[in-house]
C-alpha cells in the first residue's frame, strides 16, 4: 500500500500541465521572469511578489519558495488550488505580526521535479539495492527513468549562487541569514530542510509541510538510517536557526507520522527546542494546497515574526 502511494504521488506531481498566464492577486503584484537561465538546471520560470507599498526606501526579508506555480491563484493551477501566498502574507503585515517581506516563488519542471527536490547527499549513500528499488518504483509510476540521479546539490546551487544574488541586486532585500527563509510542501518540504542543512549560513529558517519523509528515510518499516543520520549530522545550530515541520492525517500524509516521528527525535537529540522548532499536528487535514493555504500563517508567524 505504502508503495502504490509513493508511485501515486509521483504521477501526481510529474504530469501536469501549468498555464503560463500571470496569476492574479489580491494584494501586492508579481513580477515574473520567465525561463530564468542557469549552469546548473533547467531553465524555469520565477514569480516575485512584492507587498503593497513595496519601496525601496526600506529592507525587506525574503522567503523562497519551491513549486511556485501553485502560490498565488487558483484559475492559473492545473487542479484550481493555490497557496494564496498573497492573502496570507499581506494579512500577517498588515497586523504587524510578521516582517515586511517578499516572496520568490520558484517553478518546477515536472519531468525534473522529483531529482531536483531529492535530497542529493543521503541517497547517494544508499546501497546499490536501495537505489535500484527506488528506480523500479520511478519506473512502475511511468517515469522513463533506468537509474534515479537526485540533482537537487544543483538545484540548490541555482537559489544559491545565481537567483539569490539577482534578488539582492534588483530588489531591495536583507541579504543576511536572519532574514532569508525556505519553504515548501511535500517533495518541497524534503528540499528546504536539505537546503537548510546544506547552506545554513544563507537560509536562517525553513517551513517543511507534509515532508514526504519515505523518499529521504526510504523505508516502509523506518529501520534504514541513511536519511536521519544525514539530519544528525548535519542540522544546522539552533541558536541561529527556526525549522517548522507539519502534517495531516489524510490521503498521502496519512503515512507521515512514524516518520515524522523519528525526525523529531533527531531534532530533540540535536539540541532544537520550542524556542526554535515546531512539530505541528492537524488532524483531518490531508494532501493539498488547500490544507497548506489554512495553516501558512502558522510557520509564517513562527520564522518571521518580528
Amino acid at each position: 500500500m505504502k508503495t502504490k502511494i509513493l508511485i501515486f504521488l509521483i504521477l501526481f506531481v510529474s504530469t501536469q500541465s501549468y498555464s503560463q498566464n500571470l496569476p492574479k492577486v489580491v494584494s501586492g503584484s508579481i513580477k515574473r521572469i520567465e525561463n530564468f537561465k542557469s549552469e546548473f538546471i533547467a531553465a524555469r520560470n520565477v514569480d516575485i511578489w512584492l507587498p503593497e507599498g513595496y519601496s525601496t526606501a526600506k529592507k525587506y526579508a525574503v522567503l523562497y519558495m519551491h513549486d511556485g506555480q501553485m502560490l498565488f491563484d487558483s484559475t492559473t493551477t492545473w487542479n484550481h488550488q493555490s497557496w494564496d501566498v498573497d492573502d496570507v502574507a499581506s494579512g500577517l503585515m498588515r497586523e504587524g505580526k510578521i516582517q515586511d517581506l517578499i516572496v520568490v516563488g520558484i517553478w518546477n519542471i515536472p519531468n525534473s521535479r522529483i531529482a531536483d527536490y531529492s535530497p542529493q547527499k543521503p541517497l547517494e549513500s544508499l546501497t546499490q539495492e536501495q537505489k535500484d528499488l527506488l528506480s523500479k518504483q520511478f519506473q512502475k509510476a511511468g517515469m522513463k527513468i533506468e537509474d534515479f540521479k537526485p540533482n537537487s546539490d544543483n538545484y540548490l546551487k541555482f537559489l544559491v549562487k545565481e537567483l539569490k544574488p539577482f534578488i539582492d541586486k534588483n530588489y531591495s532585500t536583507y541579504e543576511d541569514r536572519k532574514h532569508t527563509f525556505i519553504a515548501g510542501s511535500s517533495m518541497g518540504g524534503l528540499i528546504s530542510i536539505y537546503a537548510i542543512c546544506e547552506y545554513p549560513d544563507v537560509f536562517g529558517g525553513a517551513a517543511c509541510m507534509s515532508s514526504h519523509w519515505p523518499v529521504l528515510l526510504f523505508s516502509d518499516d523506518y529501520r534504514v538510517p541513511d536519511g536521519l543520520n544525514y539530519l544528525s549530522s548535519r542540522l544546522p545550530d539552533p541558536g541561529t536557526h527556526k525549522i517548522y515541520f507539519d502534517y495531516g492525517d489524510q490521503t498521502l500524509d496519512a503515512i507521515y507520522p512514524p516518520y515524522q516521528k523519528k525526525v523529531d527525535e533527531v531534532m530533540k537529540a540535536r539540541g532544537f527546542s520550542a524556542l526554535n522548532w515546531i512539530t505541528k499536528f492537524y488532524p483531518g487535514k490531508d494532501h493539498s494546497e488547500k490544507s497548506w493555504k489554512e495553516r501558512l500563517n502558522v510557520p509564517m508567524e513562527f520564522l518571521l515574526k518580528k
